[in-house]
């Protein structure tokens, strides 16, 4: 029997920051913590580079795919794509705000559209075994009525979607940038619990504005899981207590320097591999000693375009001496 991912707590997919790269680290800061890719589009995949698309790393699992999509057919292959390489969830992308997204007739403005994407859904489940779950937001526009998203849930789950990832804010299609969008339109928790009081059945995780356990802990009274993002990029070291916190499960033993030894290593390996350079994967650690002394000192070489010719074991250990970084004070 399959086991299926749990969304108890979760990081968030997010554009031009969640690649396979920054999987890896944040795995090895929590083993069970589920992990979503970028948003990849159908296009990308029914008309582009596959591999280079869904390439990801077996140390990552649990690992959803995010898709961007309007077109059954098309969601459908492309979730078969994602079941042949390995994902153990495949998820559509109902609230991402960009007007590129927008053009393409996906995203947040798929939440007008309710039959349709429960039409996707039906689809996309026809065609694999693994769960396919809906991101969305609690509203577009001006509209904030929650009858507005409480018909949507109700729609989409009657083309069978069982799993619900609700960003807690309206997603605004003209006037804000997508960064604004992330910040701006107010954050509405409580529209998510009403989710979850109307539709006692189905699972719900939400997603906005979560960066301390304290708050996780919160709403996981009333909710079935909890997604974080920003905070769990620019400080991943958050992860490292949530295999303890959240899921009962012994604490990741590692500190910062193990960590950054470990990914030194899948940076030599990634070299070797695919010819990566260490300065695209090291980009997504650069939080890591988020809040301690020297951590800026410490960041500043691993962010030096000037050394990406140098082998990464030698940048860290200048990261380590060349500013002086007290190591005793990183754990």
């Amino acid at each position: 029997m399959m086991t299926l991912p749990s969304h108890r707590v979760s990081v968030a997919p997010m554009m031009d920051w969640t690649d396979a790269h920054c999987r890896y680290l944040h795995r090895l800061l929590s083993r069970h913590t589920l992990l979503y890719t970028e948003m990849v589009t159908t296009g990308a995949l029914l008309h582009g580079d596959v591999p280079r698309h869904l390439r990801f790393n077996a140390e990552e699992h649990p690992v959803a795919l995010q898709l961007g999509g309007s077109e059954p057919a098309d969601l459908a292959r492309c979730a078969q794509l994602g079941e042949e390489w390995g994902y153990d969830e495949i998820n559509i992308n109902c609230g991402c705000p960009s007007e590129r997204v927008q053009r393409g007739a996906f995203g947040a403005c798929l939440m007008a559209e309710p039959q349709l994407v429960a039409d996707c859904v039906r689809a996309m489940r026809d065609a694999v075994d693994i769960p396919v779950t809906v991101k969305h937001r609690i509203g577009v526009d001006k509209t904030e009525s929650y009858d507005f998203v409480r018909d949507f849930v109700g729609t989409v789950a009657e083309g069978g979607c069982t799993t619900f990832i609700v960003h807690a804010r309206n997603a605004w299609l003209k006037g804000l940038s997508p960064k604004e969008n992330r910040e701006i339109p107010p954050l509405r928790y409580e529209l998510v619990h009403r989710l979850k009081q109307d539709f006692p059945a189905l699972t719900f995780s939400i997603n906005g504005g979560f960066t301390t356990e304290e708050q996780i802990a919160e709403q996981l009274t009333q909710l079935d899981g909890v997604m974080v993002g920003r905070e769990a990029y620019h400080n991943p070291w958050f992860l490292a207590g949530w295999d303890a916190a959240f899921f009962g499960a012994a604490p990741v033993e590692a500190t910062r320097e193990s960590i950054e030894e470990q990914m030194v290593v899948y940076m030599e390996r990634m070299a070797v591999e695919q010819g990566t350079g260490w300065y695209s994967i090291a980009r997504h650690m650069l939080g890591l000693r988020h809040g301690l002394p020297g951590a800026r000192r410490w960041r500043q070489v691993w962010s030096d375009h000037r050394l990406k010719a140098t082998p990464p074991r030698e940048v860290m250990a200048l990261a380590h001496t060349r500013y002086g970084f007290d190591e005793t004070k990183s754990a």
